[in-house]
């Protein structure tokens, strides 16, 4: 089937526009049809545009709204005032985009003008739609920064919902205490694109209260020129979003751990599928043997292999039933444990064999050393975590393990580091917290141990993540 391409439709005579090039605007056929004798040049300047046809509490908007279209690119909608031919002004909705409209090159921009069928009410226009009781519903505070007398203006909506006083003086020279300091690098950032280069900023920000209390604002914020297209100010506003984003976020998480739940249980009916099926094949295949043979030396090596095969089913139920614990046991109250406490009891169970493989263990719980959570989780968690870094031990070098722990984000975090062989993580990441998945030759090695405590952790909604260079160490990061 062949398409055929239809071409963008030239600009309709009818319609009211004005040409930019460079400085100069070109007024269309119709615009001017409007306007009537104000002007009878097709070609006129910005100044007398701004000054004798734009209403002036129209024509700053317009300004700012103009100046970020040529500069940037910025495409806006604005409805506005114009003088028009019988001393009258008209209500028009200004635009940079009118569909299928041919441009006759990249440089050529336009402003189209489209008369309103219905007229604003007048008492809409007269009250300004209530912005005041409309800021207040909305938790939107307006702001200004004058960058010609170097002050900055809050309005009462913006103090109240910052917990400043109605006195309050805002500055510039204050901006990093308005906002938490991983946060204030952001805004900082927005603030000088849009004082430099004229960039509108729209975004999803975290401030601080005068009372040190962190939220989520939306900050929108747009330049303001002067007539000689200098940027003279920054105007912008921003509203309190965090009862939203609390429940944006909560959704976000709950959805994670679902589809993480969803994720060990397709691993967990893989297993119970493929292992159980196998050792269940490899039985009926002995016992099919079993009786074929006449021979009863045959038969009793047979037997012994069944044995072997009935001690790999119970070490696999095993580990599945262990798999169903972690996940049932969830609802079980936590207490405060010890970081130090539980790595001295995991010291002692598996004593001889840190002194088998003469492992030094080196802690630091300065930071953090008590947290609410399930005893029997943190140290299971502790030891496979140890016995894992004994296990892929390096064979050049003897064991140095290092557990820390410390506040990120408000949250507590473990990490404990190795000296070991490492784990390629280019070509195993992906794979390395599955069950019985091994990325070494140990003989030991069963790939259950950073399956359960993958499952330990994320039951109670942490995570865990694996940092590791091949030959050199291999870092185990828990966010509780």
């Amino acid at each position: 089937m062949v398409q055929v391409k239809v071409p963008p439709k030239p600009i309709d005579s009818n319609i009211g526009y004005l040409e930019l090039k460079n400085d100069d605007i070109y007024c269309s056929k119709a615009f001017l049809s409007h306007v009537g004798k104000l002007t009878k040049d097709k070609k006129i300047s910005l100044d007398f545009f701004i000054n004798n046809l734009v209403h002036k509490d129209d024509s700053n908007q317009f300004r700012n709204n103009y100046f970020s279209y040529i500069k940037n690119n910025l495409p806006f909608r604005q409805s506005m005032l114009i003088l028009c031919k019988k001393g009258k002004y008209e209500e028009f909705v200004c635009t940079t985009n009118q569909n299928n409209i041919h441009l006759n090159n990249a440089t050529t921009k336009f402003l189209f003008f489209n008369k309103r069928k219905f007229k604003t009410n007048k008492r809409v226009k007269k009250h300004k739609f209530y912005y005041k009781e409309a800021a207040e519903m909305t938790s939107t505070g307006s702001w200004y920064v004058d960058f010609i007398k170097r002050k900055s203006y809050w309005d009462q909506q913006t103090r109240r919902i910052l917990e400043y006083p109605e006195d309050y003086k805002p500055s510039l020279r204050k901006a990093s205490s308005y906002y938490p300091k991983k946060d204030y690098e952001l805004a900082k950032k927005l603030f000088y694109r849009c004082s430099t280069n004229g960039e509108s900023f729209n975004t999803e920000i975290k401030m601080l209260t005068k009372n040190n209390r962190e939220f989520w604002v939306r900050a929108k914020g747009k330049p303001v020129f002067n007539d000689q297209k200098k940027i003279i100010g920054i105007r912008g506003i921003f509203q309190d979003i965090d009862a939203t984003k609390a429940k944006e976020l909560n959704l976000q998480r709950t959805s994670d751990i679902i589809a993480s739940q969803n994720k060990r249980l397709f691993n967990f009916a893989y297993i119970v599928s493929h292992n159980l099926r196998s050792h269940t094949s490899n039985l009926s295949l002995v016992m099919e043997l079993i009786n074929a043979t006449k021979s009863k030396e045959e038969k009793l090596e047979l037997i012994d292999s069944i044995k072997d095969i009935t001690s790999s089913l119970n070490d696999t139920i095993e580990h599945l039933n262990e798999v169903v614990t972690i996940q049932t046991i969830t609802n079980k109250s936590k207490s405060p444990v010890q970081f130090s406490e539980s790595l001295r009891h995991v010291k002692t169970s598996i004593g001889q064999i840190i002194a088998k493989s003469r492992a030094t263990i080196i802690s630091d719980f300065t930071k953090v050393d008590t947290i609410n959570y399930i005893p029997a989780y943190l140290e299971s968690i502790l030891l496979n975590l140890i016995t894992n870094s004994i296990k892929y031990k390096h064979p050049e070098r003897d064991p140095i393990i290092k557990i820390v722990s410390y506040l990120e984000d408000n949250k507590t975090v473990l990490e404990v580091t190795d000296n070991g062989i490492g784990i390629d993580l280019e070509k195993f990441g992906d794979k390395l917290f599955g069950m019985y998945k091994t990325f070494h030759y140990n003989k030991d090695a069963v790939g259950i141990g950073l399956f359960i405590t993958k499952n330990q952790i994320e039951a109670l909604n942490g995570q865990i993540n694996a940092f590791s260079e091949v030959e050199k160490f291999t870092t185990f990061k828990i966010t509780f």
